[in-house]
């Protein structure tokens, strides 16, 4: 059977959470619930390093602000990550090449990750902390969910996080005007700080100078 399907759904979950992905398919592995997870990922140093980083995640994503910036420091790593997965998952199976395995994971990935950064954008617009702790868990409930059903129906769950992937790139055209908005907010924000910055470093000015 190939191994497609793991993959593909693999890098949608990393996109949204890749830290919980490595944390899953290694606890997955290193338990003996399934065979599919590479030995690489199974490594003690590889899951506490995973678990570290996951519960640092936990905490900034639910943080107006700092979840955008955190955001904004994944854009490299979760496309990245989604592509490592991908590829070691072909080949401890060996029914796909690992550059094309890596290349499905790696632009899922990406997808995804666009589609949760660009919410979280929208979502900051409005000065409530509750949205933000809502979307969140949700992710991170859905990440581990999917990921835990594709271990033992990895069509199904393929097919789940397409149309995930599909619905979030129609809300997030819907959010658009809301994540320029964010996106202006953000620029004002530099631009009185760089102002503010200026005044401090020339200092008061004498009378008549």
């Amino acid at each position: 059977m190939s191994v497609l399907p793991l993959v593909f759904t693999s890098g949608w979950a990393s996109g949204i959470n890749a830290y919980a992905v490595v944390l899953l398919f290694g606890v997955f592995g290193a338990t003996g619930l399934t065979d599919e997870v590479p030995e690489s990922l199974q490594r003690t140093d590889v899951l506490i390093a995973a678990g570290v980083l996951f519960l640092c995640e936990a905490v900034a994503d639910k943080i107006p602000y700092v979840d955008s910036v955190w955001d904004a420091v994944h854009t490299v790593v979760r496309p990245v990550s989604g592509a490592v997965v991908g590829a070691l998952l072909a080949g401890e199976s060996g029914s796909l090449p690992e550059l094309a395995a890596g290349a499905v994971g790696g632009s899922t990935a990406l997808l995804s990750h666009l589609v949760k950064a660009g919410t979280r954008m929208a979502i900051n617009t409005s000065p409530e902390p509750f949205s933000n702790v809502a979307m969140s868990m949700a992710e991170d409930l859905g990440v581990a969910g999917i990921v835990t059903f594709a271990m033992f129906n990895p069509e199904a769950a393929a097919v789940v996080a397409a149309v995930l992937l599909a619905l979030g790139l129609v809300i997030l055209g819907f959010l658009a005007h809301r994540i320029r908005r964010f996106l202006r907010r953000r620029a004002q924000r530099r631009e009185e700080r760089r102002m503010a910055s200026a005044e401090v470093a020339e200092g008061p000015r004498r009378p008549g100078g």
